[in-house]
């Protein structure tokens, strides 16, 4: 085993589930001994998404384990590895995937099982133990918020557009709400060289997204029938590819805003809204495929970090956070209205 210890001791955070922010407790944390074709990282940044709430108040599909470090996105330098690492060495800056062990090709429910901040300690703590298969590499450009960034969000959104068929030019994206994975499809599709129309609410959060890249930007508020819209955009013919970011509330116009043989893909998690009619036939006379996704395989991760360095794209970034403030972080993530990640520093 090759091995770097440090001599401090650190602390992490644990979640009791469904006892909202009363939930989060801190502890003193030990510095991890990595066992075979184990990585111990001493963290840097980590970053919250909508999954941590969920996974706060229960309703998320994998119920958290009670007293999980949580968590999933995050960036950090290798300190220790245990026997038989050979995917990093002490000093590398790294973040950790999504699930523990989906490395590539098809994903299986055993491997949707196993995630980092759920069932498995994430990176709210000092140190965060990873399998080696969980490692990758992250961009040196990025800054340490940015590189924290990118394990959930950014890396849904990579594989929503590059999966099975990556768009590209001459295509159309369309984009629903300004949560971190739709900014993040934004910025994807137009290094894929696609068009982009996106949906918002209000006109300030308008020109943010075209400032970030959107071509066109429909302000729901003002046009209900938004759906409408992008159709004339695109000349009747509707968008090739929807991030469906929402979910069911926005997901029926995301539909009828679909071109013949597109793809709309559902991440959002938001319920539909009580009382909301919904059409008779969701799809009419197209053929749509919808699919539900869950984020994406180390290779994806990989993929997204070749595709960011060539572009050079920074992952949008609302406020950064000290580590002492945790408590403060998630709860601006949960009142606020962040545009891009709530990032929690270390140092």
């Amino acid at each position: 085993m090759s091995e770097q210890k440090q001599n401090a001791n650190g602390v992490a955070y644990h979640l009791e589930p469904q006892r909202g922010l009363t939930g989060l407790t801190t502890a003193v944390q030990e510095i991890p001994e990595p066992g075979p074709r184990q990585v111990v990282v001493r963290v840097r940044a980590t970053a919250l998404n909508r999954r941590d709430i969920m996974l706060m108040d229960g309703s998320y599909v994998l119920p958290a384990t009670p007293g999980v470090v949580p968590l999933v996105d995050g960036v950090g330098d290798v300190i220790a590895v245990g026997s038989g690492v050979t995917r990093a060495a002490i000093g590398d800056r790294v973040a950790g995937t999504y699930f523990v062990a989906w490395n590539d090709g098809p994903q299986l429910q055993a491997t949707s099982a196993q995630q980092y901040g759920a069932n498995h300690d994430g990176w709210l703590a000092t140190y965060a133990l990873l399998e080696e298969d969980s490692v990758v590499h992250v961009p040196a450009y990025l800054t340490d918020a940015e590189a924290a960034s990118l394990a959930c969000a950014g890396l849904v959104a990579w594989a929503a557009l590059t999966k099975p068929i990556p768009a590209g030019p001459g295509e159309t994206v369309l984009t629903t709400g300004t949560g971190t994975v739709a900014l993040a499809a934004i910025q994807h599709a137009k290094m894929l060289g696609a068009r982009v129309i996106s949906i918002t609410s209000s006109a300030e959060k308008a020109e943010r997204l075209r400032k970030l890249g959107a071509d066109e930007v429909i302000d729901r508020v003002e046009v209900p029938d938004w759906e409408r819209a992008v159709l004339e955009l695109t000349g009747g013919e509707g968008v090739q590819h929807a991030v469906e970011a929402v979910g069911m509330p926005t997901l029926p116009k995301s539909v009828a805003a679909a071109a013949y043989n597109a793809q709309v893909t559902l991440i959002g998690a938001f319920p539909a809204v009580p009382g909301q009619p919904q059409p008779p036939s969701l799809f009419g006379g197209k053929f749509v495929s919808i699919r539900r996704i869950a984020v994406g395989s180390r290779a994806d991760f990989e993929a997204m970090n070749a595709a960011l360095t060539a572009h050079r794209v920074r992952p949008v970034i609302d406020r950064v956070y000290p580590f002492e403030q945790s408590i403060e972080a998630y709860r601006y993530f949960m009142e606020g209205d962040p545009f891009g990640k709530v990032v929690i520093a270390m140092d």
